[in-house]
């Protein structure tokens, strides 16, 4: 008993100092000059600071967004608010001060009774950054709605409060951002690179228009607290606009959200600026970072999705609140690209490639993309029929198809779950996101994906942190060919030729990825059954070439002595892959892993067939690979070269599958 009473001695005492926190709020009577006291509606504000009756006018501003009906808010309907399990384990756990931060990191860590802001354990910079994202309040506000229960409301006020506290925004070099360590910067100045990242800020900027609306009403939502948040939130804004992001997704979430802020408070006198410096940088930059062919600049699927969502979520906005305008045809049209982009280099489980740093969203998630997507293109058939699950609309016309600016190249036998379908990776140079993975390619067959790239696992941060990014950004990681194992020294592939149509359907790209050595990789889709990969080393390099494959996770059967991979899975979904090289060709297996979620590994078998190049005689070879519904069926394979030399302007190889001959050539 004695414990017990100590305990709640201890509880009540906290709350104690958490209640003086609360009353230390102060009215900030500078958040008037701020705001635009003409607009309609603060006219009682007006009259009120006018009279110098500062903290009446507050309480009057209160009173008029808690009445205010003519912003709309997509992000949240206090009219249909739901709550999951998830959200409301998070908006409880956050009342201990526990908080979920990073979907990689389970079970939250706790930042302690007085929170510590600056708390870092484990070294990795995304839990740090996402940290300042605050992403259990929206869930508070939520679980406060649903319960009516003052203990959320109080609680979010009371952090909220103590952020912005022990959080100042100090003046760092814009660079500080960005780096990998923490470098020389300590104390205040080293938090400033986490809380105040330009990113981070445009996160609660958004975010915090729906805290706001959930929270309005609670008698705990003070107009003193109010003028806090206004001037917290001016502050924010002004951040973002002294320092956008040079380029890349990071820009385009900022401009985006400064659209939100700008929409969403029209009462700041700023907020005209804020809208047209959003729509300026959406509208100069679809144009920038968006290929002609929708591919969006960083070449990694699940950035591009994310593109998608920033541009249309700007569609949004700008249509619910009367400026949609401002958005011309060319903008609206370059979105719809983008989405036919990333349906057809989906999967027909609906997820997407995990080329470069990208991660697996589910179906369940990608139906809710493509239902909202449709609001906005209504006569697009194809977007309704993935919208609806097939059933309304229509599929694309098109099987095969490529994408050239951007590099990306489908073959496929249908769109059903039966389909065979490869997507290739062969492009130009791009940003952060992309891996040295020119060449790799996916492949799926009835139902399963038997090649999934590596993925990345990680982002950024200290020692080991960095040492598994580095891991599954190698070149050697993906399925593609390496000098030595060194990751390529250029990415910047060039599409020899497309074939689309007919029975051997084919792909050739060339990529210098070494300064004496180039790739050219073509690839045969036979009678849309099975494929044949020509690989040709070329150049003056001398060295360890290296073809590299990243075999399924499960069982896999090989042999050394005809360089065969097969799967042993139960029938359904199966392969055999065989390669051939020149003599002397040895196999190498190794440890290897794939991850489709952030900090989430599984162990599978990575393959290299390694040929010593002592010469600028060029190093080829063929893999073909087969899919079948049940190993027991893997064809007997032979594989040979018809033209004895490499030749810059063609090729011709002859394949045998199960007895079947064909030969299969290009000229260029």
């Amino acid at each position: 008993m004695k414990i017990f009473a100590f305990k709640n001695l201890a509880f009540s005492v906290a709350l104690a100092c958490s209640v003086c926190t609360a009353a230390a709020q102060e009215l900030k009577t500078e958040v008037f000059d701020f705001l635009n006291l003409d607009y309609p509606g603060l006219e009682k504000v007006k009259e009120l600071h006018s009279q110098g009756k500062d903290a009446d006018a507050a309480s009057a501003l209160l009173e008029y967004y808690r009445a205010r009906k003519n912003v709309k808010a997509p992000e949240i309907n206090v009219d249909k608010i739901t709550i999951s399990k998830d959200e409301q384990k998070w908006a409880d756990e956050a009342l201990e001060h526990t908080f979920f931060s990073h979907k990689g990191y389970q079970p939250s860590f706790n930042y302690g009774q007085d929170i510590d802001w600056q708390y870092w354990p484990v070294k990795d910079n995304e839990l740090r950054w996402q940290l300042h994202r605050h992403k259990w309040f929206t869930p508070m506000g939520k679980a406060y709605r649903l319960s009516g229960d003052e203990k959320y409301a109080k609680e979010w006020v009371l952090q909220y409060m103590d952020w912005i506290k022990k959080n100042p925004l100090l003046k760092i070099d814009k660079k500080e951002y960005e780096l990998v360590n923490d470098g020389k910067l300590k104390g205040d100045y080293e938090n400033m690179r986490f809380a105040w990242r330009p990113l981070e800020v445009s996160n609660r900027l958004q975010d915090q228009t729906s805290q706001f609306v959930l929270f309005l009403p609670s008698p705990s939502f003070t107009p003193e607290f109010l003028t806090e948040f206004l001037l917290n939130y001016h502050k924010h804004a002004l951040h973002i606009m002294a320092n956008y992001s040079d380029q890349g997704n990071h820009l385009l979430f900022e401009a985006q959200r400064m659209l939100c802020a700008g929409s969403f408070f029209p009462e700041f006198k700023e907020a005209a600026e804020w809208r047209r410096s959003g729509i300026d940088i959406l509208n100069r930059e679809i144009g920038v970072q968006v290929y002609k062919d929708g591919g969006q600049f960083e070449l990694d699927p699940h950035y591009h999705l994310a593109a998608i969502n920033i541009f249309w979520k700007a569609l949004e906005l700008a249509d619910m609140n009367g400026y949609k305008k401002e958005f011309p045809q060319s903008y609206i049209d370059t979105v719809e690209n983008m989405i036919m982009f990333y349906m057809n280099i989906s999967f027909p489980d609906y997820t997407n490639p995990c080329f470069s740093d990208a991660k697996l969203t589910d179906k369940k998630e990608m139906v809710k993309n493509y239902k909202r997507w449709l609001k906005t293109f209504p006569e697009n058939e194809a977007i309704r029929y993935m919208a609806t699950q097939g059933k309304e609309g229509k599929l694309p016309e098109n099987l095969s198809i490529a994408f050239k600016e951007s590099g990306f190249f489908v073959f496929r036998n249908s769109w059903g779950m039966d389909a065979t379908q490869m997507v290739v990776k062969a492009g130009p140079k791009a940003f952060w996101h992309c891996q040295p993975d020119n060449g790799t390619f996916e492949l799926w067959f009835n139902g399963k994906k038997l090649f999934a790239d590596s993925g990345s696992y990680v982002y950024a941060g200290n020692g080991e942190v960095m040492e598994w990014r580095n891991w599954f950004r190698q070149t050697r990681v993906h399925n593609t060919l390496t000098l030595g194992g060194k990751d390529l020294e250029t990415t910047d592939s060039k599409t020899l030729l497309w074939q689309p149509e007919g029975n051997v359907q084919m792909l050739v790209t060339e990529n210098q990825s070494y300064k004496k050595l180039k790739h050219r990789r073509s690839v045969f889709f036979v009678d849309g059954k099975y494929f044949v990969i020509v690989d040709e080393a070329v150049g003056d390099a001398k060295g360890s070439v290296n073809l590299n494959y990243q075999m399924p996770r499960g069982k896999v059967n090989n042999s050394r002595e005809d360089m065969t991979f097969v799967t042993a899975f139960e029938p359904g979904s199966n392969m055999k892959l065989q390669c051939f090289g020149p003599e002397g060709m040895t196999m190498k297996k190794e440890e290897g892993w794939l991850s489709t979620e952030y900090r989430k590994k599984q162990k599978r078998m990575n393959v290299s067939f390694n040929v010593k190049k002592d010469s600028s005689e060029p190093v080829r070879y063929i893999t073909v690979i087969c899919p079948v519904k049940d190993s027991a069926d893997a064809p007997k394979i032979s594989a040979k070269f018809k033209s004895k030399k490499y030749d810059e302007k063609g090729l011709e190889v002859e394949v045998k599958v199960d007895g079947k001959k064909q030969v299969l050539k290009y000229g260029l």
